[in-house]
């Protein structure tokens, strides 16, 4: 198995796993997912594809930032009075 195919099935498979709690629901992220992964699959050229990964990889962070955030938020709502 080539490189670049291990690391889009690594890159899926966390995304997948991400979008577990995603706001919208895991149902509605999983098939958005599944179907920006289903319109590259045809792609062979090498450089547009890491470019993919790279920007799946963006998405991945992304997704933590809005969970760090939502995490944030919850414990500054129980701890903190609001005025």
């Amino acid at each position: 198995m080539s490189a670049q195919r291990r690391r889009v099935l690594d890159l899926y498979k966390r995304l997948q796993y991400m979008g577990r709690e995603y706001p919208g629901g895991p149902e509605k992220f999983r098939q958005r997912c599944y179907n920006a992964f289903k319109r590259q699959s045809t792609e062979t050229d090498p450089e547009k594809i890491e470019k993919a990964i790279g920007l799946g990889e963006y998405v991945v962070k992304e997704i933590e930032a809005l969970y760090s955030l939502r995490k944030y938020r919850a414990m500054k709502r129980r701890y903190y009075d609001e005025k």
